[in-house]
This record gives structure tokens, sequence and C-alpha cells, in this order.
């Protein structure tokens, strides 16, 4: 399983602030691609830790993994 973190206006998007799915060999791009089909969103600025770390898209996911979808914050 892959754990998926969702953070401000996408966990309301989504439905839910986390998701497990099943582990299948794909990178952060890939997953964000499915998301954006799934759900009808935009992920294009958003930013996605693996394990607490920031992750390029290029990164494989591994079996255990916590992915963190993080959107851009504005404030004053």
């Amino acid at each position: 399983m892959i754990t998926l973190l969702f953070f401000a206006y996408l966990k309301d998007a989504i439905g839910t602030e986390r998701l497990d799915v099943a582990h299948a060999p794909m990178t952060v791009g890939q997953l964000k691609r499915q998301l954006e089909a799934d759900y009808n969103l935009d992920l294009r600025h958003v930013m996605v830790a693996v394990n607490e770390e920031y992750a390029l898209e290029e990164r494989t996911l591994q079996q255990g993994d916590i992915v963190a979808f993080i959107p851009p914050v504005s404030g004053g």
C-alpha cells in the first residue's frame, strides 16, 4: 500500500485527507496524472513529498511510501 495525504483545498476536492492505494509500479508524475483524471484536478502547481522529502515527478514510488500533496499557500 501507498498512503496519500491531501492538504488544504485538495482535502475538500477529494473528500478525504487520506487515501490508501494498492502499490503499483509508478512515478510521482504518473500518480499525479491519475489523480487529475480521477478527481478532475489540476496538480501542476502542487508540491509532492514522499516520506517527508520533496520529490521530483520522476521518482518511483515504493511499497509503504507516504505521499503528501501540498498545494501552494498564500497569506499575509
